[in-house]
Protein backbone atom coordinates (compact mmCIF):
# COMPACT_ATOMS: atom_id res chain seq x y z
CA UNK A 1 0.00 0.00 0.00
CA UNK A 2 1.35 4.21 -0.82
CA UNK A 3 2.23 6.10 1.90
CA UNK A 4 -0.53 8.50 1.42
CA UNK A 5 -4.12 7.78 1.88
CA UNK A 6 -7.51 9.51 1.38
CA UNK A 7 -9.17 9.81 4.36
CA UNK A 8 -12.45 11.83 3.56
CA UNK A 9 -11.21 15.16 2.75
CA UNK A 10 -7.95 14.91 3.21
CA UNK A 11 -5.03 13.10 1.86
CA UNK A 12 -2.72 12.17 4.26
CA UNK A 13 0.38 9.64 5.68
CA UNK A 14 -1.08 6.53 6.54
CA UNK A 15 -0.04 6.40 9.80
CA UNK A 16 -1.90 9.51 10.84
CA UNK A 17 -5.45 8.13 10.01
CA UNK A 18 -7.38 7.27 13.16
CA UNK A 19 -10.20 5.50 13.34
CA UNK A 20 -12.04 4.66 16.26
CA UNK A 21 -13.88 0.96 17.66
CA UNK A 22 -16.86 2.67 18.14
CA UNK A 23 -17.74 3.23 14.19
CA UNK A 24 -19.39 -0.02 13.91
CA UNK A 25 -18.32 -0.78 10.16
CA UNK A 26 -14.85 -0.88 11.39
CA UNK A 27 -15.65 -4.23 13.84
CA UNK A 28 -18.28 -5.46 12.27
CA UNK A 29 -17.40 -5.10 8.47
CA UNK A 30 -20.45 -3.56 7.71
CA UNK A 31 -19.25 -0.95 4.27
CA UNK A 32 -18.72 -1.82 1.15
CA UNK A 33 -15.75 -1.17 -1.37
CA UNK A 34 -14.91 -1.22 -5.06
CA UNK A 35 -10.78 -2.14 -6.32
CA UNK A 36 -10.01 0.04 -9.46
CA UNK A 37 -7.47 0.24 -11.98
CA UNK A 38 -5.78 2.96 -12.52
CA UNK A 39 -4.30 3.72 -16.41
CA UNK A 40 -2.29 6.74 -16.95
CA UNK A 41 -3.61 8.56 -14.11
CA UNK A 42 -7.12 7.55 -14.83
CA UNK A 43 -9.65 5.15 -12.76
CA UNK A 44 -10.65 2.71 -15.04
CA UNK A 45 -14.54 2.71 -15.41
CA UNK A 46 -14.96 4.45 -12.43
CA UNK A 47 -18.57 5.06 -13.50
CA UNK A 48 -18.91 1.39 -13.66
CA UNK A 49 -17.56 0.78 -10.28
CA UNK A 50 -19.46 3.99 -8.11
CA UNK A 51 -22.92 2.27 -9.78
CA UNK A 52 -22.37 -1.10 -7.85
CA UNK A 53 -20.93 0.40 -4.98
CA UNK A 54 -24.21 2.62 -4.71
CA UNK A 55 -26.35 -0.38 -5.33
CA UNK A 56 -24.82 -2.54 -2.72
CA UNK A 57 -24.43 0.52 -0.17
CA UNK A 58 -28.30 0.88 -0.37
CA UNK A 59 -28.81 -3.05 0.35
CA UNK A 60 -26.44 -2.49 3.23
CA UNK A 61 -28.21 0.31 4.37
CA UNK A 62 -24.61 2.59 4.11
CA UNK A 63 -24.69 6.30 3.37
CA UNK A 64 -22.70 7.40 0.67
CA UNK A 65 -21.89 10.94 1.49
CA UNK A 66 -19.87 12.05 -0.95
CA UNK A 67 -20.93 12.68 -5.04
CA UNK A 68 -19.55 10.43 -7.89
CA UNK A 69 -17.48 13.05 -9.39
CA UNK A 70 -16.00 14.24 -6.35
CA UNK A 71 -15.22 10.28 -5.26
CA UNK A 72 -13.29 10.64 -8.61
CA UNK A 73 -11.41 13.29 -8.85
CA UNK A 74 -10.07 12.30 -5.04
CA UNK A 75 -8.90 8.63 -6.53
CA UNK A 76 -6.95 11.15 -9.48
CA UNK A 77 -5.49 13.15 -6.45
CA UNK A 78 -4.91 10.38 -4.71
CA UNK A 79 -2.62 8.44 -7.33
CA UNK A 80 -0.83 11.64 -8.72
CA UNK A 81 0.08 12.37 -4.85
CA UNK A 82 1.63 9.31 -4.75
CA UNK A 83 3.30 8.90 -7.81
CA UNK A 84 0.77 6.19 -8.86
CA UNK A 85 -0.31 6.82 -12.68
CA UNK A 86 -0.32 2.89 -13.28
CA UNK A 87 -1.34 0.84 -10.38
CA UNK A 88 -4.93 0.51 -8.70
CA UNK A 89 -6.87 1.45 -6.04
CA UNK A 90 -9.22 0.62 -3.46
CA UNK A 91 -12.54 2.51 -2.23
CA UNK A 92 -14.66 1.93 1.02
CA UNK A 93 -16.70 3.64 2.71
CA UNK A 94 -17.03 2.54 6.44
CA UNK A 95 -20.47 2.41 7.97
CA UNK A 96 -19.89 4.56 11.37
CA UNK A 97 -23.77 4.19 12.93
CA UNK A 98 -25.99 1.45 14.10
CA UNK A 99 -25.82 -1.39 16.28
CA UNK A 100 -25.49 -1.66 19.97
CA UNK A 101 -21.55 -0.78 19.98
CA UNK A 102 -21.51 2.21 17.85
CA UNK A 103 -19.95 5.58 19.49
CA UNK A 104 -19.61 7.95 16.84
CA UNK A 105 -21.48 10.73 17.40
CA UNK A 106 -19.20 13.59 16.50
CA UNK A 107 -18.56 11.71 12.71
CA UNK A 108 -19.99 11.60 9.44
CA UNK A 109 -22.09 8.66 8.27
CA UNK A 110 -19.75 6.69 6.97
CA UNK A 111 -16.08 7.04 6.39
CA UNK A 112 -14.26 7.16 2.98
CA UNK A 113 -11.08 5.84 2.86
CA UNK A 114 -8.77 5.84 -0.77
CA UNK A 115 -5.56 3.34 -1.10
CA UNK A 116 -3.58 2.91 -3.81
CA UNK A 117 -0.35 0.56 -4.82
CA UNK A 118 1.41 -1.53 -6.89
CA UNK A 119 -0.42 -3.98 -9.20
CA UNK A 120 -0.44 -7.38 -8.30
CA UNK A 121 1.46 -10.22 -10.46
CA UNK A 122 -0.41 -12.80 -11.64
CA UNK A 123 0.13 -16.00 -13.76
CA UNK A 124 0.20 -16.49 -17.39
CA UNK A 125 -1.99 -19.20 -16.74
CA UNK A 126 -3.77 -19.27 -13.14
CA UNK A 127 -3.85 -22.82 -11.32
CA UNK A 128 -7.56 -23.42 -9.25
CA UNK A 129 -8.72 -25.26 -7.06
CA UNK A 130 -12.49 -26.30 -6.65
CA UNK A 131 -14.09 -24.83 -3.31
CA UNK A 132 -17.29 -26.61 -2.29
CA UNK A 133 -20.04 -24.58 -0.56
CA UNK A 134 -18.04 -21.69 -1.27
CA UNK A 135 -20.73 -19.22 -1.72
CA UNK A 136 -24.54 -19.22 -0.23
CA UNK A 137 -26.45 -17.99 -3.11
CA UNK A 138 -29.66 -17.28 -1.85
CA UNK A 139 -28.31 -15.14 1.19
CA UNK A 140 -29.89 -11.79 0.97
CA UNK A 141 -26.34 -9.68 0.58
CA UNK A 142 -25.08 -12.35 -1.53
CA UNK A 143 -23.23 -10.68 -4.34
CA UNK A 144 -22.27 -7.80 -2.93
CA UNK A 145 -18.88 -6.35 -2.40
CA UNK A 146 -18.59 -5.70 1.10
CA UNK A 147 -16.03 -5.25 3.59
CA UNK A 148 -17.12 -8.50 5.51
CA UNK A 149 -15.00 -10.05 3.06
CA UNK A 150 -13.42 -12.55 5.17
CA UNK A 151 -14.94 -16.20 3.36
CA UNK A 152 -12.99 -15.39 0.34
CA UNK A 153 -10.30 -13.72 1.86
CA UNK A 154 -9.61 -16.57 3.65
CA UNK A 155 -9.87 -18.89 0.90
CA UNK A 156 -7.35 -17.00 -1.42
CA UNK A 157 -5.06 -17.90 1.82
CA UNK A 158 -5.29 -20.99 1.76
CA UNK A 159 -5.34 -21.73 -2.16
CA UNK A 160 -2.13 -19.69 -1.79
CA UNK A 161 -0.56 -22.02 0.79
CA UNK A 162 -1.52 -24.74 -1.14
CA UNK A 163 0.29 -23.36 -4.20
CA UNK A 164 -2.66 -22.45 -6.16
CA UNK A 165 -3.20 -18.52 -7.69
CA UNK A 166 -7.10 -19.11 -6.77
CA UNK A 167 -9.90 -21.52 -5.89
CA UNK A 168 -13.01 -21.84 -7.81
CA UNK A 169 -16.35 -21.30 -5.58
CA UNK A 170 -19.34 -23.62 -5.64
CA UNK A 171 -22.65 -22.68 -4.38
CA UNK A 172 -24.37 -24.58 -2.09
CA UNK A 173 -26.12 -26.27 -5.31
CA UNK A 174 -22.89 -27.07 -6.20
CA UNK A 175 -23.18 -24.88 -8.71
CA UNK A 176 -20.24 -22.54 -10.31
CA UNK A 177 -20.33 -19.28 -9.01
CA UNK A 178 -16.70 -17.57 -8.97
CA UNK A 179 -13.35 -17.21 -7.99
CA UNK A 180 -12.58 -15.31 -4.57
CA UNK A 181 -11.83 -12.15 -6.34
CA UNK A 182 -12.89 -12.88 -10.29
CA UNK A 183 -15.86 -14.12 -12.35
CA UNK A 184 -15.47 -17.55 -14.64
CA UNK A 185 -15.77 -18.54 -17.88
CA UNK A 186 -16.21 -21.85 -19.94
CA UNK A 187 -15.78 -22.15 -23.31
CA UNK A 188 -17.71 -24.97 -25.39
CA UNK A 189 -17.75 -24.98 -28.72
CA UNK A 190 -18.45 -21.70 -30.55
CA UNK A 191 -19.84 -20.15 -27.13
CA UNK A 192 -18.75 -18.47 -24.22
CA UNK A 193 -20.70 -19.53 -20.82
CA UNK A 194 -20.51 -17.67 -17.80
CA UNK A 195 -22.72 -18.29 -14.06
CA UNK A 196 -25.92 -16.11 -13.85
CA UNK A 197 -25.98 -13.49 -11.28
CA UNK A 198 -28.47 -15.54 -9.33
CA UNK A 199 -25.55 -18.31 -8.66
CA UNK A 200 -24.07 -16.07 -5.98
CA UNK A 201 -21.51 -14.61 -8.00
CA UNK A 202 -20.33 -10.57 -7.74
CA UNK A 203 -21.38 -8.59 -10.81
CA UNK A 204 -17.73 -7.76 -11.76
CA UNK A 205 -16.97 -5.24 -14.13
CA UNK A 206 -14.97 -6.14 -16.43
CA UNK A 207 -17.83 -9.13 -16.92
CA UNK A 208 -20.32 -6.69 -17.66
CA UNK A 209 -17.97 -4.98 -20.42
CA UNK A 210 -17.11 -8.44 -21.55
CA UNK A 211 -20.81 -9.00 -22.51
CA UNK A 212 -20.87 -5.74 -24.34
CA UNK A 213 -18.17 -6.26 -26.60
CA UNK A 214 -17.78 -9.86 -27.03
CA UNK A 215 -20.31 -9.56 -29.71
CA UNK A 216 -18.69 -7.13 -31.83
CA UNK A 217 -15.63 -9.63 -30.98
CA UNK A 218 -17.79 -12.41 -33.12
CA UNK A 219 -18.32 -13.89 -29.53
CA UNK A 220 -21.21 -15.44 -28.29
CA UNK A 221 -21.23 -14.85 -24.13
CA UNK A 222 -24.03 -16.00 -22.51
CA UNK A 223 -25.27 -17.16 -19.17
CA UNK A 224 -25.65 -20.32 -17.84
CA UNK A 225 -25.71 -23.03 -15.09
CA UNK A 226 -22.93 -24.75 -14.48
CA UNK A 227 -21.68 -27.60 -12.61
CA UNK A 228 -18.49 -29.78 -12.03
CA UNK A 229 -19.71 -31.94 -14.93
CA UNK A 230 -19.09 -28.92 -17.59
CA UNK A 231 -15.61 -28.51 -16.73
CA UNK A 232 -14.96 -32.09 -18.32
CA UNK A 233 -16.82 -30.49 -21.46
CA UNK A 234 -15.20 -27.14 -21.77
CA UNK A 235 -12.56 -26.32 -24.43
CA UNK A 236 -10.88 -23.81 -22.34
CA UNK A 237 -11.36 -21.53 -18.92
CA UNK A 238 -10.64 -17.86 -18.39
CA UNK A 239 -11.49 -15.48 -15.57
CA UNK A 240 -11.71 -11.97 -15.07
CA UNK A 241 -11.17 -9.11 -13.25
CA UNK A 242 -10.50 -5.27 -12.75
CA UNK A 243 -6.71 -6.24 -11.86
CA UNK A 244 -6.58 -9.15 -14.20
CA UNK A 245 -8.13 -7.98 -16.90
CA UNK A 246 -8.79 -11.24 -18.82
CA UNK A 247 -6.53 -14.28 -17.68
CA UNK A 248 -6.13 -17.78 -19.12
CA UNK A 249 -6.63 -20.96 -16.71
CA UNK A 250 -4.43 -23.66 -17.14
CA UNK A 251 -5.40 -26.00 -14.68
CA UNK A 252 -8.51 -26.59 -12.17
CA UNK A 253 -7.22 -28.99 -9.32
CA UNK A 254 -8.24 -32.09 -9.33
CA UNK A 255 -8.91 -33.50 -12.60
CA UNK A 256 -9.16 -30.88 -15.08
CA UNK A 257 -6.27 -28.92 -18.07
CA UNK A 258 -6.67 -26.52 -20.48
CA UNK A 259 -4.92 -24.66 -22.92
CA UNK A 260 -3.84 -21.62 -21.51
CA UNK A 261 -4.06 -18.93 -22.76
CA UNK A 262 -6.93 -20.43 -25.43
CA UNK A 263 -7.86 -18.32 -28.79
CA UNK A 264 -11.20 -16.98 -26.95
CA UNK A 265 -9.59 -15.79 -23.95
CA UNK A 266 -6.68 -14.22 -26.50
CA UNK A 267 -9.54 -12.75 -28.80
CA UNK A 268 -11.76 -11.11 -25.70
CA UNK A 269 -8.22 -10.19 -24.18
CA UNK A 270 -7.72 -8.35 -26.89
CA UNK A 271 -11.05 -6.51 -27.53
CA UNK A 272 -10.82 -5.54 -23.44
CA UNK A 273 -7.58 -3.92 -24.26
CA UNK A 274 -8.97 -1.86 -27.11
CA UNK A 275 -12.06 -0.92 -24.99
CA UNK A 276 -9.81 0.13 -21.94
CA UNK A 277 -7.51 2.65 -25.06
CA UNK A 278 -10.68 4.06 -26.18
CA UNK A 279 -12.42 4.63 -22.70
CA UNK A 280 -9.06 6.70 -21.98
CA UNK A 281 -8.87 8.66 -25.09
CA UNK A 282 -12.28 9.94 -23.67
CA UNK A 283 -10.72 10.40 -20.90
CA UNK A 284 -8.20 12.71 -21.08
CA UNK A 285 -8.76 15.62 -19.74
CA UNK A 286 -11.55 14.97 -17.94
CA UNK A 287 -10.74 14.13 -14.55
CA UNK A 288 -7.09 16.52 -14.72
Amino acid sequence: MDTLILHNDRIVPLKEVHLSPGQVGLLMGWGVFTTLRIYRGVPFAFERHWARMARDAQRLEIPLCYQQDTVARAVVELARANQRPEGMARVSFVKNRGGLWAQAEDLPPSDLLIFTRELVAWPAAHRLQVQPMGIFSAGRYAGAKMLSWVPHAAVLERAHAEGFDDALLLNEKGQLAECTSANVFLVRGAKVLTPPLSSGCLAGITREILFEIAPRAGIELREQELTLDDLSSADEVFISSTTREVAAVGTISPDWNYPAPGKFALTLENAFKEYIAAYLERAQGRLS
